[in-house]
Parts: C-alpha cells; structure tokens; sequence
C-alpha cells in the first residue's frame, strides 16, 4: 500500500511539473548600458560624488508563466568621484532576480546580488590591497520585454562594507541597460 501510494504522489509531481516545464521559455541574452554609482561612506573627510560609469554581460531568464529567474554574469565599472582623486572599481557581479511580470514584457525585479572585485584605482594608482573581494548588495529594478529587446532600471543597494580600512563604505548604483535575446526555447 505505501509503495502504491509512493508511486501515485512521484506520478502526480511529475506530471505537475512537466506542465510546468511545457509551459516554461528560456532565453539567453546580452545586455550593457550607464551606471550612476557612487560610494556611502562614513568618513567626513571622504567626500563622494557620482560618477559615470559602465556595465556589459549576459544573461539567462527562465520564465514560467508571470515569474522568472533571471541570473546575470555582468563586468561593472563603479565608484565615486572624490577631490583626491576618481575611486574606480571593477566588479564582475552575479545577480540572480526574480522577475514578476504584470502585463505584457512589464516587470517588476529583485534579489540577491553578488560582486567581486577585480580592480580598485584612485587617481591612477592601485588601490585593490585596501579594499575587500567581495561585495553584497539588494538589486531592485523594472524592466520591460519587447519580443528580442530587454530594458531594465534597476538600483543595487550595497549592504557589505568594501573599504578594510576604518572607513565604512558600501556601493550604490542605479543601472539603464539595453539587452538583446540571442535566442529562446519554449513558449
């Protein structure tokens, strides 16, 4: 009786996740565009403004009816501009969003981001030493799917401290981004 009951509960997940799967699409992607980031710190003397800078990678969105799971792999150029010099830094982040769509390609994103650091310059010299590897942060955005085409806002709110020294410093960036859908699979 309990291997009956076994197999009838492994049929009926199966066949409920195979419905699912029927229904599901994934797309493979690239996508670029502006950062506006700046650096929150502690420090009074360390005066931050906003600087201009660049991201570029791929992307994977499996979608399931109005929710997808979209991880990234993305090269992003972020930092501040200070008196001492422009605070750059070259992050290859990782966000993996969940995406709710309302109506049409419109979407609402969120989740877990995760950076690592690949450089750190200020004023031209090398400043990697000084700050941490790696870094967290809550990426928040919108976007709108229009057949190939993926445009997205979305701001990413260090929650890590980068900076070793005793300065508390967490990244900020709001992101524009322009993707193209190399191909898709599914519905």
């Amino acid at each position: 009786m309990n291997k009956l009951r076994l197999l009838l509960t492994a049929l009926t997940l199966g066949a409920c996740t195979g419905a699912a799967f029927a229904q599901a699409s994934v797309s493979i992607g690239l996508k670029g565009g502006l950062n506006f980031a700046n650096v929150n710190t502690t420090s009074v003397s360390a005066a931050y403004n906003s600087r201009t800078g660049y991201h570029a990678g791929a992307f994977v969105n499996v979608k399931l009816t109005k929710l997808a799971i979209q991880p990234e792999v993305i090269y992003s150029v972020q930092g501040g501009d200070a008196a001492a010099g422009n605070l750059e830094f070259g992050y290859i982040n990782i966000p993996i969003l969940l995406k709710f769509y309302l109506v049409g390609g419109l979407n609402l994103q969120a989740g877990p981001q995760f950076g690592f650091l690949s450089s750190a310059t200020q004023g031209g010299v090398d400043y990697k030493s000084l700050y941490e590897s790696s870094d967290m942060s809550v990426a928040l955005g919108a976007g709108f799917d229009i057949k190939k085409f993926v445009i997205d806002a979305r701001y990413n709110l260090g929650l890590s401290d980068v900076d070793k020294q005793t300065t508390e410093m967490k990244n900020q960036v709001f992101q524009l981004s322009v993707g193209f859908k190399l191909f898709k699979l599914g519905n």
